[in-house]
């Protein structure tokens, strides 16, 4: 669906992340997990196409559709609740008016030409879902928590929060291969976010969700994938098993982070030993640069992301 290969990004000087890869597949609910700041933002408007990366490439497959909740609802609120949920579809609104026009023309000049043509319009207004939209957009609103007797009030007078619900209502009525949404439940009370999660894990696409709510994440979830300046890391599962796993991989490079260091002290005690020994002195200049080789595992402490890297396999001609 949309690959993300060795992809960096600098924000503001900052280096957010590098070499980053990440292959998302159809029908997949991903959470988007890690520390505030760390780019988990940057890295969904380049999955949406808003930006673009300092290095490396995002492909899209053919046909491919995305649609991006940010946090925050900018722009101005022009219209109606109704009106905002629809505008997604100016297509099917324009074969709407067509036909329209179309039926005027022939009451007074009917023509099997524009008989046809009405036809087809017809045929491409079902398609698009043009004679029930309205009505798929009453149950979403109203599962975002918007009354039946607000549907048609300007969306100038809700507030900030309605206001994302309103353009959470619109992606859902586009239904988009790949739905991105930053955090979403932020505005959401308890009733809206059950409809919200109920909605999703029903949903015919795949879903990346920015989210620090742990049992939302919890309920959703298919995997998880955390973003840490490491890079990013993927685990299957909802939340608490991602939590489980995390724990697991910490305590693996620990114990590895424990072997390296013990390794390197007896490397080093070698060198101090005998550095000054001219019969071992090509044995000391080889740890020397064994030493330099060693890609050192580096834990980030307590509670926090363990990193490690190590070099590149010597290659074998293959």
């Amino acid at each position: 669906m949309i690959h993300l290969e060795a992809v960096s990004k600098t924000y503001g000087g900052q280096r957010l992340f590098a070499d980053l890869s990440w292959r998302l597949v159809a029908n997949e609910r991903v959470g988007l997990v890690g520390p505030n700041g760390v780019g988990k933002t940057t890295l969904c408007r380049l999955l949406a196409g808003l930006e673009e990366p300092d290095g490396g490439e995002v492909r899209r497959d053919r046909g491919v559709t995305v649609g991006y909740l940010p946090q925050e609802v900018g722009g101005t609120a022009a219209g109606s609740v109704l009106a905002e949920a629809l505008g997604g579809f100016d297509d099917v609104w324009a074969i709407e008016r067509e036909l329209g026009q179309l039926g005027a023309t022939l009451a007074t000049h009917p023509s099997e030409a524009l008989t046809a043509r009405y036809g087809e319009l017809q045929h491409r207004f079902e398609a698009r879902g043009g004679y029930r939209l309205e009505a798929e957009a009453g149950v979403i609103l109203g599962g975002l928590g918007f009354k039946r007797e607000e549907f048609h009030r300007p969306l100038g007078e809700f507030s900030g929060g309605w206001r994302m619900r309103a353009a959470l209502a619109r992606l859902l009525l586009l239904r988009p291969s790949l739905l991105l949404l930053d955090e979403p439940t932020n505005h959401l009370d308890l009733e809206s976010l059950g409809w919200l999660e109920v909605f999703l894990s029903g949903y015919e696409g795949t879903v990346v969700v920015v989210s620090h709510d742990r049992y939302f994440l919890n309920r959703m979830v298919t995997s998880v994938a955390e973003l840490s300046p490491a890079g990013l890391a993927l685990y299957p599962g909802a939340y608490d098993a991602y939590l489980i796993q995390r724990e697991a991989r910490q305590e693996l490079v620990a114990a590895r982070a424990r072997n390296q260091a013990k390794r390197i002290a007896e490397i080093e005690r070698f060198i101090e030993r005998f550095r000054y020994q001219a019969t071992k002195a090509r044995q000391v200049q080889s740890r020397v640069k064994m030493l330099e080789r060693i890609e050192r595992v580096v834990v980030d402490g307590p509670g926090r992301r363990v990193r490690f890297a190590f070099p590149a396999p010597p290659r074998t001609g293959r």
